[in-house]
């Protein structure tokens, strides 16, 4: 190829943003401070499964230096990134179903003062028996265990299929026929960033909020959904993001807690995760358990495939609708696949969600 009339083929070009990361100039969300900034903390649940049947942060609120305190009942509207499964709050309002799933949060005047008013907020758990694998949310059928009590079948989010050619006739051609059954484990992310939203909300009712989003238009969605805002006044900024991989495609409960404490304190807040909190909010990679059966020529040319995947999505939608159609629809791209029958299903379990990472649904059953 011959690269002399091109600008940017083959060209030695350096990253735009290259320099201010190598000497430390670069500001990401953390990095941001501002006058009078409050900081936000969050509690969250011990239990898997369980009901709330109340929740006191009196002591919490009397302790010097604490300037605000939210729980459930003042965020209570559901947000999600699908619009068709909005089933997350930000704050849990009746229910907890995973262990790190949010139920206050608390803005203070620096963080150790924050994280000592956690511990100052009683709630009163009534725990409930976990579903904690795929096989234990198909064969759930007690109204009343179920995570989410809008699934029809079981804990089962969502169930797909769909085929295209002679599958049967596929099979009955094949030399050899194989059966196999393979479960793949899921993983996190692990980007170097911690996740962090710093709010502030200012004048004639205007939202502006620093976030280490991969998504800031999701986000804003979500804060004008959960707040009861115009978009209008609401701004996002998308801070350089410190690796994300996918993880920080969701709307997540500490930009819309952070939002909240700055409106009632008329002050920024800052909420930065924890590092054990990145692995509760993460939504990796789920974990699938996935049947397939495969006909093949004695030349190695395949004739038909049927195959069935199960996700194990954790307590939330997220990305579960798209993940789940990943799973079987790529799976038909690689190779030359002349008859295919897919079956498909996301199940909750008590875990935290699942939703996209690096492809999100086609690694599992690629290989």
């Amino acid at each position: 190829m011959k690269r002399e009339g091109f600008s940017v083929i083959g060209k030695p070009l350096p990253k735009i943003d290259a320099m201010s990361k190598v000497v430390g100039q670069t500001r990401f969300a953390d990095d941001i401070s501002l006058s009078r900034m409050l900081y936000g903390r969050m509690l969250r649940s011990p239990h898997p499964h369980a009901t709330i049947r109340g929740i006191n942060v009196e002591k919490a609120l009397a302790l010097e230096g604490v300037h605000a305190v939210i729980t459930g009942k003042d965020l209570p509207e559901k947000f999600g990134i699908m619009p068709s499964t909005q089933d997350e709050e930000a704050l849990a309002v009746d229910k907890v179903r995973f262990v790190g799933d949010p139920v206050a949060a608390v803005a203070a005047a620096s963080e150790s003062i924050a994280e000592q008013a956690l511990g100052l907020i009683e709630v009163d758990y009534q725990p409930m028996p976990p579903v904690m694998s795929i096989e234990e949310a198909l064969a759930q059928t007690e109204q009343a265990g179920k995570i989410h009590s809008w699934t029809r079948n079981a804990n089962v989010q969502k169930a797909v299929s769909f085929e295209f050619g002679d599958v049967e006739g596929g099979f009955k051609g094949a030399d050899r026929v194989f059966e196999d059954t393979f479960f793949y484990q899921g993983n996190t992310h692990l980007p170097m960033e911690q996740y962090c939203a710093l709010a502030q909300y200012g004048p004639r009712d205007r939202l502006t909020i620093w976030s280490s989003t991969q998504t800031p238009h999701y986000v804003h969605r979500a804060l004008a959904k959960v707040l009861a805002m115009p978009m209008s006044r609401i701004r996002v900024i998308a801070t350089p993001v410190g690796g994300g991989f996918g993880g920080k495609t969701d709307p997540f409960s500490h930009e819309l807690c952070a939002a909240k404490l700055s409106m009632l304190t008329g002050r920024p807040v800052k909420i930065t995760l924890s590092r054990e909190e990145c692995f509760y909010v993460h939504r990796g990679r789920h974990p699938v358990k996935m049947w397939i059966r495969t006909g093949v020529k004695n030349d190695g040319t395949l004739t038909a495939m049927h195959f069935r995947s199960f996700l194990d999505g954790g307590g939330y939608s997220s990305y579960g609708l798209a993940s789940v159609h990943y799973t079987g629809a790529l799976q038909t791209v690689t190779y030359k696949l002349p008859a295919y029958k897919f079956e498909g299903a996301r199940v909750f379990t008590n875990k935290p969600p699942c939703g996209p990472k690096r492809g999100h649904g086609t690694p599992q059953p690629r290989f």
